[in-house]
């Protein structure tokens, strides 16, 4: 076998551009940064919402941009392109960005959001780690959502990981040993710790059967725990009235059918049974106990979700609770 020639490797930072007049400004350094990709691992469209909130509602400035044509699949994720009556206008390309924003108190932190890269994905967490090492983060915090076999009726929950002990323990109580599919996520979370950086990530449990809809509850939740963890102040209040909105639309929908109200009183007591626990459970893993069939669910919340527009405004009840305690 020819020895491999030193510098055949890309280099990760060739994937990305930087804003010169502000990637090298001091004011930059020391940042708290939070992270969220869309596409995989994100039941009720969470990060979708909670990149929408910030960047809608807070002041921000581009600091860099990846190169999407070297990590995104187009043909399995196509671009949405608008025809105009005779012209084709408005094309939405994927983008992959960091972001300088500042919170409701003027505290600055920086946010990386995009489609979760579909290629590259050691030469994309090379690339990050080097921008956390090179704006010297204090604590990266990201966020997944995922389908579970909880109601809407209870308090929303989360599984906790990272390098920070401080901000798992006490929130998450049983660590479980499971292999799973891997996300750009939790790859980025583990070649950060190894680099030495804080880190910590939240997978929010969203019901299962309204996975598949916007759900604003779980991304009040999420931003909770996300400005919790680095003391930031983040928009909730459209998140929380959309809540609102919807939460008749769901609780009509569920009474309306007798099959889904059994399938919630059944979520809810085995919620009910793990939560009373000294040590509660997480529901990340399944056990050995039959779960719910989505088909139970019946055509009530089929109906419902049917008429849910794609990245519209549907949800369930509103999270209120603080961080840790969640609804």
């Amino acid at each position: 076998m020819m020895p491999e020639e030193e510098g055949t490797l890309l280099d990760p930072r060739s994937l990305m551009s930087t804003n010169a007049e502000l990637f090298d400004s001091p004011a930059l350094r020391g940042l708290d940064l939070i992270m969220g990709f869309t596409g995989a691992a994100e039941a009720g469209h969470v990060v979708e919402q909670i990149g929408d909130e910030l960047l809608d509602e807070l002041d921000a400035q581009l600091v860099a941009a990846f190169d999407a044509d070297q990590l995104v699949d187009y043909r399995s994720r196509r671009p949405k392109i608008t025809f105009a009556g005779d012209h084709f206008t408005d094309y939405e390309a994927p983008a992959i960005e960091l972001y300088r924003l500042v919170d409701g108190l003027g505290t600055p932190f920086l946010l990386l959001t995009g489609p979760e890269p579909d290629y590259q994905w050691d030469r994309f967490s090379g690339a990050v780690v080097w921008l956390a090492n090179r704006l010297q983060t204090r604590l990266v915090a990201w966020v997944q959502s995922l389908p579970m076999p909880v109601p809407h009726t209870r308090p929303i929950g989360v599984t906790v990981h990272g390098s920070r002990q401080d901000l798992i323990n006490g929130i998450t109580t049983w660590k479980p040993q499971a292999e799973l599919q891997a996300g750009i996520g939790p790859l980025l979370e583990m070649r950060l710790a190894e680099a030495g950086r804080d880190v910590v990530g939240y997978s929010i449990h969203v019901p299962h059967y309204l996975a598949d809809a916007q759900y604003p509850p779980a991304a009040v939740a999420a931003l909770e725990y996300l400005g919790a963890a680095t003391s930031l102040v983040l928009p909730t209040d459209r998140l929380r009235e959309n809540g609102r909105d919807v939460e008749g639309q769901i609780d009509r929908q569920v009474q309306d059918s007798a099959d889904v109200q059994r399938v919630v009183v059944r979520l809810e007591e085995r919620y009910d049974e793990y939560a009373g626990h000294e040590e509660r459970r997480s529901l990340l893993v399944k056990d050995n106990e039959e779960l719910p069939d989505a088909d139970e669910l019946g055509a009530a919340v089929e109906a419902f979700l049917a008429t849910q527009p794609a990245g519209g405004d549907d949800g369930g009840k509103e999270s209120s609770a603080e961080p840790g305690t969640s609804d």
